[in-house]
């Protein structure tokens, strides 16, 4: 898998076509209901108010949904425009799309809203790969659905 074979949708939530929709909650659960064994509410009531990033494999907009994150403009989910539900399919992990995800993730953000700071809640486990894309700690660590997170800033 490489970034060249990924084709990458950002949609507002009305966009979203039914099938489009299943693949999201269906991989949002995959990875956090079940693979991470967290028993939490994922639909949250903010995803008709984020524009959703999609990235699927072979180039093609139906191809099997493998990368997705959801971008909120300010005041939604912090102060900051923010990211959140960042996720990445089992199988493409470890080439290097997560990265390539947040890349898309951030500029999809600036691109809708304009230059700003964006905030994240990120597990903690992940600071360093956050730090990659110059995020900074912004927050105390705290506990969320039984998983440590920090806050994350980027100016």
């Amino acid at each position: 898998m490489n970034a060249g074979s990924i084709t990458w949708q950002f949609l507002p939530f009305e966009a979203l076509s039914l099938h489009q929709l299943y693949a999201v909650l269906q991989l949002r659960n995959e990875v956090f209901a079940i693979e991470q064994a967290c028993v939490y509410q994922d639909m949250d009531d903010t995803d008709q108010q984020a524009v959703h990033l999609m990235g699927h494999e072979d180039g093609k907009p139906n191809g099997k949904l493998v990368a997705y994150a959801r971008c909120f403009q300010a005041g939604v989910k912090f102060h900051e425009a923010s990211i959140g539900r960042v996720i990445t399919q089992a199988s493409v992990r470890g080439t290097g799309l997560g990265l390539v995800l947040m890349q898309q993730a951030i500029a999809c953000v600036h691109q809708r809203w304009g230059l700003q700071p964006i905030r994240i809640g990120a597990q903690a486990r992940l600071e360093n790969f956050y730090r990659k894309l110059n995020f900074v700690v912004a927050s105390a660590p705290y506990i969320e659905d039984g998983i440590p997170h920090i806050e994350m800033l980027r100016t």
